[in-house]
């Protein structure tokens, strides 16, 4: 049996939810964006002043389940809209380089051309330094959808570590040949 959906979850000011019944949508609206949610039928979503409620239906088998799961995912919209995701990813490797150009992040990972990779509505890159990029939206799966696209394109091989990297990734080196 599911505990998290027994608390609530505290709308910090600023942040506007509206919780349509109709539709089964929640949305939220923030100084970072808006983003809204399809919710489950089997779970109750009820805002109560500044704070919003789960309740499981006690008919359905997984209602208890997705009520948690629905309250993290509720937790990480209202996060998002007030505060915001960001991710850090480290290039490594000999000229390899990124740039930030408005919605357009601009690589070179050692290919014999460069990528440039348009970031969806809603993300934005920058890049402190050639080798790093902090990759920020108010949307924590698309934010980390993003990131794992941008390190696909070189992920860090596994005998000198070059490549895309997250910030604070341990990669597990294996050993070279031997003579």
């Amino acid at each position: 049996m599911s505990r998290v959906e027994r608390n609530p979850i505290t709308i910090p000011a600023g942040v506007d939810v509206v919780i349509d019944t109709n539709q089964k949508l929640i949305k939220i609206k923030g100084k970072k964006g808006s983003l809204e949610w399809t919710l489950d039928p089997c779970v109750k979503v009820v805002k109560d002043g500044d704070k919003v409620k789960f309740t499981p239906d006690k008919n359905s088998a997984t209602s208890e389940i997705m009520a948690g799961t629905i309250r993290a995912l509720v937790k990480n919209m209202v996060q998002g809209v007030s505060e915001g995701y960001e991710r850090k990813l480290l290039l490594e490797g000999v000229g390899y380089r990124a740039q930030a150009q408005g919605n357009v992040l601009n690589l070179s990972l050692g290919f014999s051309h460069p990528i440039k990779y348009i970031l969806p509505e809603g993300v934005t890159a920058e890049t402190p330094s050639q080798t790093e990029i902090i990759i920020k939206s108010s949307d924590k799966q698309l934010l980390g959808q993003v990131a794992a696209v941008i390190r696909d394109f070189r992920p860090p091989e596994p005998y000198k570590g070059k490549g895309v990297r997250y910030e604070g990734e341990v990669i597990v080196y294996k050993e070279g040949k031997k003579k």
